[in-house]
């Protein structure tokens, strides 16, 4: 049995989160030096932060995609405000040639997860291995308790992700519409921005609800239709 299969993965990857698939806006400097470190000319710790629903979990998952595509062993998980794994999901990690952990800020003043973290990191360090974390701060803000694990938070290449312009918003949406097969419309997408939850992941939910309806009721996404769909989620 492979080392892969031993650890409990405790997500799924979602089949359009990939570079292929995220638009990359003013946010293309973080796609080139993500697939850099894959190729193993990049930098060894990526740290991107940045407020929620801007693509940390999209670009986090693509980077994981990639790294299989190239025939290396990745792993992601995400973590929760509500409840935390058991530490020991990290034994055996150090292995892997990329690992990405989202959301690393839900760690701080977990005193068992700071310290295995700090372990699993310094074991996977020395084995010349990738890591990319996420959260909505940035390194040196999170309330990490354990000063070594601080100043190893703060060794790698930290990223903002820059939020997206109303108009490229538009531009995501139509991009993101056609990867999915359908077209949609700038006027369409503006009514979506103006109507709706507009972060991201909101937005990716409602598009494929969209294109299940508009392929139900065989009709193009035009203004009314989507007033009536929108209404139908009220």
């Amino acid at each position: 049995m492979t080392l892969s299969k031993q650890i409990p993965l405790q997500f799924e990857h979602r089949a359009n989160q990939t570079f292929d698939d995220f638009f990359p806006s003013t946010n293309s400097e973080i796609i080139d030096q993500l697939q850099r470190s894959i190729a193993g000319n990049g930098e060894q710790l990526i740290f991107l932060w940045g407020k929620a629903g801007l693509g940390k979990s999209h670009l986090l998952q693509a980077t994981c995609k990639e790294a299989q595509r190239m025939g290396l062993e990745s792993f992601y998980i995400t973590f929760s405000s509500h409840k935390l794994p058991e530490p020991s999901l990290l034994q055996g990690l150090e292995a892997f040639d990329v690992v990405c952990f989202d959301n690393i800020e839900h760690i701080a003043g977990n005193k068992a997860w700071e310290q295995a973290f700090f372990n699993f990191f310094n074991q996977q360090r020395d084995q010349g291995h990738y890591l990319v974390l996420s959260a909505e701060c940035a390194p040196n803000k999170i309330a990490i308790q354990l000063p070594d694990l601080i100043t190893r938070l703060n060794w790698g290449l930290t990223l903002k992700i820059q939020p997206v312009s109303d108009i490229d918003k538009i531009s995501t949406l139509i991009f993101k519409a056609s990867k999915m097969g359908f077209k949609l419309s700038p006027q369409a997408g503006r009514f979506l921005l103006t109507h709706y939850n507009r972060d991201f992941s909101s937005l990716w939910d409602l598009l494929i609800k969209l294109d299940r309806a508009s392929l139900a009721a065989k009709r193009k996404l035009t203004i009314p239709f989507l007033k009536k769909v929108l209404s139908e989620e009220n």
